[in-house]
């Protein structure tokens, strides 16, 4: 962006307006002054915010600032839209449209070790016809995604990523990002309109001062850089975004056109070239991190060089992104609905760490299961702080030989759940004490029991306060009843307040003394209210599923309400009626007898009926007809473009059924992102065809 001989002028510029600030004279005309104090703002902008290495003292830049804002305020007809001064926003953001992308952002494909690059490299070289790729390799930052839009030189957009098709306009936002230049000269390479992708970060020092200060102000820390950074891009005062300290580094182009007459310009006809460009313009790119490699093996050795420096970088990033670095080999190579062909993400190792375990608090589930819960020193992992961990039941307690007092090792799994790998038996000093399992409700102290066969303890106390608590928040959450506004911490403060006792109480609530309570609004209480009474006439499945009975998933609750034509009907079938239909074993069967035999649930039932709550099957007639007449689905992993249910409800629509489980009877299994366990299973069946959410949209045209 500054060869040696601008930055040299624009020092000597800096110190002449300096001087002439001082004396309160302008260069030689307004304009010109002006033109230079913009010159050289923006030029210290970018020693600043994107070397780290300043040229002016703050004081100094701040007096330069206020004069550019004096003389805009006197000349207002001079301002230009690109001026240091016009980040600085006004007022807060009322809503942030949604905006269509140039170009999707797709997600990448994710590979864990050498063999998967291997692979990949494979199938490339397969489909392009090379014995060997050139490869450009860069660090996978661990930010919020972003896009941005450059016409005529000038920013005009940046949108958060979304669902990938379409993302949030925060323009606004992003200006407030001092590394994000309000203007780049594109132009001079012949590009008239160009879409960047990139990520925004808060620096490790940065987020941890901010912590600080929070902390301090008796305030809560934030969890973690990532999860800060994607919070700031929405807030609704850019001044406050202002204050977070947001990085930015920019690294894909993903869209752009020429100026009519103008030829593409060498610099962006591979990745890497189009890396240094942005870095030549004034944006911060990984062209200083990135590294260009012919062959897989020069890619593997990479990688791992960089997972050992990861923690000396001042961001965090929890990867490698390799991509084909000609642009035109891309091209060729194409993509899927899901992701490029010509890029992979390499994810490093889960993070660990140790720490003392201090600890070790019993939590009651919806069905009465007991959870430990283990206490450990707070301590830092991946960019996040760990201070309790799941430690799933007795048995893991006892295999892994945990006491009070131990040194622990613990891993954050797929660098986002955090679990004790062992305890660090030989750092014991004889001090540890055993951890002692409850035989009594920690809640309700009813006596726990252990069901054969099975791993969990468990109060089989229905009207246990923790049970009752836990099952109203399944009963009104998005895949249950789905009552919007109401949400865990309304139904822990309600039940606090006495203002309900149980599932019929969301629907005898006293919203008069819900108006009295602090948070609620006139707005906020019609919400809830207009929620609550919308919920009513929810699907039979939905309330099935909403009870919370035990084993009994969306499918199956499905399965159920497709059985009857009332709820109460279920109370006369038998465990043999429960179990002829389709997916339901004897372990599901039984829970359903069980709920349905226990007058208290009845009762409950019959007080929703009372309250006008929808007790009847609306859709008993199965679809027959449709593109996936008789064929068998199965969602798993996050879907971008569809929620669950409503997938679900395509396939049923189109004559489908959604299967529970990984199974021969299976015929499509729907991936979407971070798919687990039953993608594995999958893949050993070999009757059982995988394909994405896109594919699956495909077919159900």
């Amino acid at each position: 962006m500054y060869t040696k001989e601008i930055e040299i002028t624009l020092a000597q510029l800096a110190k002449d307006l300096l001087k002439h600030q001082q004396q309160q004279t302008l260069l030689h005309s307004i304009d010109e002054t002006l033109e230079a104090l913009r010159r050289v703002i923006s030029y210290n902008d970018w020693r600043y915010y994107v070397q780290s290495d300043p040229v002016l003292s703050d004081y100094e830049y701040d007096q330069l600032f206020t004069w550019l804002k004096k003389l805009e305020q006197e000349r207002p007809d001079l301002i230009s839209p690109d001026s240091p001064t016009q980040r600085v926003a006004k007022g807060l953001t009322k809503e942030f449209v949604t905006v269509q992308h140039l170009v999707p952002m797709l997600s990448l494909e994710n590979s864990y070790n050498a063999d998967d690059l291997i692979d990949w490299d494979r199938k490339a070289r397969e489909a392009s016809g090379l014995q060997e790729i050139e490869y450009c390799i860069e660090p996978k930052f661990d930010g919020a995604s972003i896009s941005l839009i450059y016409e005529n030189d000038r920013l005009t957009r940046g949108a958060t990523r979304g669902d990938g098709i379409a993302g949030e306009d925060i323009t606004t936002n992003i200006r407030q990002i001092r590394s994000i230049p309000l203007s780049a000269s594109f132009s001079k390479y012949g590009i008239h309109q160009i879409e960047i992708r990139g990520e925004v970060l808060i620096n490790k020092n940065t987020f941890k001062a901010f912590n600080d200060k929070r902390i301090a102000e008796n305030q809560p820390p934030l969890a973690n850089p990532r999860n800060a950074a994607s919070g700031s891009l929405r807030m609704v005062d850019p001044n406050e975004v202002a204050k977070r300290g947001l990085e930015a580094f920019l690294y894909h182009m993903s869209f752009h056109t020429m100026e009519a007459g103008q030829e593409e310009p060498d610099a962006i006809k591979t990745h890497s070239g189009t890396l240094d460009l942005l870095s030549t313009l004034g944006f911060r790119s990984p062209a200083k991190e990135k590294k260009v490699v012919k062959g897989v093996q020069a890619v593997i050795d990479y990688c791992l060089q960089f997972e050992t420096e990861r923690d000396n970088l001042p961001y965090e990033i929890d990867g490698m992104v390799i991509k084909v670095n000609d642009y035109a080999l891309q091209d060729k190579l194409g993509m899927t609905t899901h992701h490029p062909r010509w890029a992979i993400a390499y994810k490093f190792k889960a993070r660990q760490a140790t720490s003392r375990l201090r600890a070790v608090e019993f939590q009651v589930g919806r069905t009465g299961s007991i959870t430990p819960v283990a206490k450990i020193d707070p301590v830092h992992i991946g960019g996040v702080t760990v201070s309790s961990i799941s430690l799933f039941n007795e048995d893991v307690i006892r295999e892994k030989d945990l006491k009070l007092g131990d040194m622990v090792l613990v891993e954050r799994a797929g660098d986002v759940i955090p679990y004790i790998v062992k305890s660090v038996a030989d750092l014991r000093t004889g001090e540890e004490k055993d951890i002692v399992f409850p035989t009594v409700c920690p809640v309700c102290s009813d006596q726990l029991v252990k069901p054969e066969g099975e791993s969990v303890w468990r109060c089989t106390n229905i009207n246990c306060e923790a049970q009752v608590v836990e099952r109203m928040i399944h009963f009104v959450s998005k895949d249950a009843m789905d009552i919007k506004s109401f949400g865990e911490s309304n139904v822990r403060k309600f039940y606090a307040q006495g203002l309900m006792k149980d599932i019929p109480g969301i629907y005898e609530l006293d919203f008069e003394k819900i108006g009295a309570m602090e948070g609620f609004g006139k707005k906020s209480l019609s919400n809830l209210q207009t929620a609550i009474e919308q919920s009513k006439a929810q699907p039979l499945h939905r309330l099935i599923f909403g009870l919370g009975i035990r084993y009994v998933g969306e499918t199956t609750a499905k399965t159920l309400a497709n059985a009857v034509t009332n709820i109460m009907d279920l109370r006369h079938w038998t465990e043999e009626q429960i179990l002829a239909l389709e997916d339901i074993g004897p372990k599901v069967a039984g829970a359903i007898r069980v709920f349905f035999t226990n007058d208290d649930n009845i009762h409950m039932l019959e007080k929703l009926a009372s309250l006008g709550i929808n007790m009847t099957n609306t859709k008993s007639e199965r679809h027959t007809g449709g593109n996936l007449a008789d064929q068998t689905f199965l969602f798993t992993g996050t879907l971008h473009k569809l929620k669950r249910s409503d997938a679900e409800e395509m396939v049923e629509q189109q004559g489908g059924k959604i299967m529970s489980g990984v199974s021969s009877k299976l015929n499509y299994l729907v991936v979407g992102e971070d798919a687990g366990s039953k993608l594995e299973k999958a893949k050993k069946i070999n009757t059982i065809r995988i394909i994405t959410e896109d594919e699956f949209l495909e077919m159900i045209k």
